[in-house]
């Protein structure tokens, strides 16, 4: 026997798109939002000259510095990302001196110890991304640079990684993906980000689908430009064989 209107009524979910369309919830949730984008941009922007800077470890003529190289890219790739995390939380500010200590105390320690671990953590494969760029690169490009007389740096510089752009940009928007991803990881340290703001929502008001929902819809809007980024690039500058 099908069950009456109002029976069905009662076990359809009671959504209210209200709670974070507007008020204080709604707000929340946007902090949130703003947080883990700037999370995304500052981590990017210093992740990058330091992912260059390992590739370049990596493939200088300097055994030490290849071997300091690739002992980053491997201790840091092969420990998650949430133990990081914790590490630069509650771990490594008891090696700081106290004045160090202080000022990161009185300063926002979850934010700064989330961009610490995100940094290093997505530096290590964004280097490996920009060591393959460079090595996609003809070797007699390289000799060429050297034959003008310059360095390792310089021919590096003018030379090698203008060329490996190209082939570097697409690997790198997918590691951006991630790192966009990985922000929500900071929630467990306590960074006001967008997951840990929709758990606040769903504490507060014990309205667990429209704060997800809220968060999932965010979360897939980001990636979604990101990937589309992506796509155009390989379709405005597609990349061919050399």
């Amino acid at each position: 026997m099908l069950p009456n209107r109002a029976a069905r009524q009662s076990c359809m979910p009671d959504f209210d798109p209200a709670l974070v369309l507007a008020g204080p919830y709604h707000d929340l949730l946007v902090s949130g939002l703003k947080l883990s984008l700037q999370l995304l941009a500052i981590t990017f922007v210093l992740s990058l000259p330091l992912a260059t800077i390992v590739a370049l470890l990596r493939l200088s003529p300097l055994r030490a510095l290849r071997w300091f190289g690739c002992a980053y890219v491997e201790s840091i790739r092969n420990v998650p990302l949430l133990a990081h995390m914790l590490f630069w939380y509650f771990g490594a500010p008891e090696l700081y001196p106290e004045s160090v200590k202080h000022w990161l105390y009185a300063m926002n320690i979850e934010a700064i110890s989330a961009v610490i671990a995100l940094t290093l953590y997505t530096s290590a494969f964004m280097s490996e991304d920009i060591r393959s760029g460079i090595r996609a690169v003809p070797a007699v490009q390289f000799e060429a640079g050297r034959a003008m007389g310059f360095g390792f740096l310089a021919t590096m510089r003018l030379v090698i990684l203008p060329q490996a752009t190209r082939v570097t940009v697409p690997p790198l928007i997918s590691q951006t993906l991630n790192l966009w991803k990985g922000t929500s990881i900071a929630t467990v340290i306590g960074v006001s980000e967008l997951m840990y703001q929709a758990a606040q929502v769903e504490s507060a008001s014990f309205r667990s689908f429209e704060a997800f929902v809220f968060a999932t819809l965010a979360y897939l809007s980001v990636s979604l430009l990101i990937t589309g980024a992506a796509s155009w690039y390989q379709h405005r500058y597609p990349v061919r064989p050399t």
